[in-house]
């Protein structure tokens, strides 16, 4: 794995000093590790005089939008071309939503990611499984390119590993993460700041929905699965945004007789987006691939294009099938 993953160091090191124009997008929902990511590797890119465009597919949510240099996430230019496209945290191609297109327009494609159900879609593939964050791979090429981490780089590639890590608590977490942000808080990164706006600064919105949404819990399969929903209609009540309901799925899983916990956010009446995490033993990323999905063993997630109701239905059935 690590000979390979040189080879492909290598041939990104190659195409990097023959190309200028530089195309960077992540996939559509952004969290932290996306943005962070995204930004990271884009002012590190910008620094060594490259052309750069990063790609914003979705609206920046609230808790990120303090990070260096956020405002060069830009709205893509329909029908402009590169000489490269890079392609950050997307497990397959069809995460980018409707800018999937863009991908017609770049002469080479590098993909760059760290989940299990990646399909290798680029031209260059940097993936590995093993990594806590897309974030930490990032690292690792600047690290091989010996490309110059700066503060601003710094603060950004922290935030992608803290939050995919929840906060170094998953176990995903291993010794080369925290050699990692080790190296990283050497920048004199301002740690208080990047917790206060990441962690503790939710919105009344975001506290109203939170609330609601805990309201609508349901346990089966003798208190092992929980399971919470949010409809347009909670959205519209409490004026919040999907983001604001980060971290509630994580929650319900942290119930001591809970193994598996399930969000479904309604995006639209026939369309479901499923969140998975489990605890222990059950890998969710074998349940949302029933759905064509994909991710973690412990954080996965699916689309079901029906009523939430139904949606409901098909995923308890399928999660049962995996709990023991």
């Amino acid at each position: 794995m690590r000979m390979k993953m040189n080879d492909e160091f290598k041939k990104l090191k190659q195409k990097l000093d023959e190309v200028k124009d530089i195309c960077l997008v992540s996939h559509i929902h952004p969290d932290g590790d996306s943005i962070g990511s995204l930004l990271g590797f884009g002012l590190a890119l910008e620094n060594i005089n490259k052309k750069i465009t990063m790609i914003k597919v979705d609206d920046i949510p609230y808790k990120y939008k303090f990070l260096p240099q956020v405002s060069k996430l830009k709205n893509y230019e329909e029908n402009k071309k590169f000489d490269l496209l890079i392609v950050l945290d997307c497990s397959d191609l069809d995460r980018l939503g409707s800018f999937k297109h863009i991908t017609e327009n770049a002469r080479y494609i590098v993909n760059i990611d760290h989940h299990i159900s990646n399909t290798n879609y680029g031209d260059i593939n940097i993936v590995d499984h093993k990594a806590a964050a897309t974030g930490e791979l990032v690292y690792n090429i600047l690290d091989y390119l010996n490309m110059n981490i700066n503060k601003e780089i710094a603060t950004c590639l922290y935030v992608a590993i803290a939050t995919d890590t929840g906060s170094f608590r998953y176990d995903n977490t291993h010794s080369r993460t925290h050699y990692i942000v080790s190296k990283l808080l050497e920048k004199q990164i301002d740690l208080k700041k990047v917790t206060f706006e990441v962690f503790q600064n939710k919105t009344l919105a975001s506290t109203k929905l939170f609330i609601e949404a805990l309201n609508t819990l349901e346990l089966y399969y003798d208190n092992r699965l929980a399971v919470v929903q949010v409809t347009q209609q909670m959205l519209k009540k409490n004026n919040a945004e999907f983001n604001d309901i980060d971290g509630i799925v994580e929650y319900i899983r942290d119930i001591d007789t809970v193994e598996v916990a399930c969000i479904l956010k309604e995006i639209k009446e026939d369309e479901i987006k499923i969140g998975l995490r489990s605890k222990t033993y059950v890998d969710v990323a074998n349940i949302a691939k029933v759905f064509q999905g994909g991710g973690h063993i412990r954080a996965s997630g699916c689309t079901i294009y029906n009523n939430i109701s139904k949606a409901k239905e098909l995923i308890i059935r399928e999660i049962g099938l995996n709990l023991r």
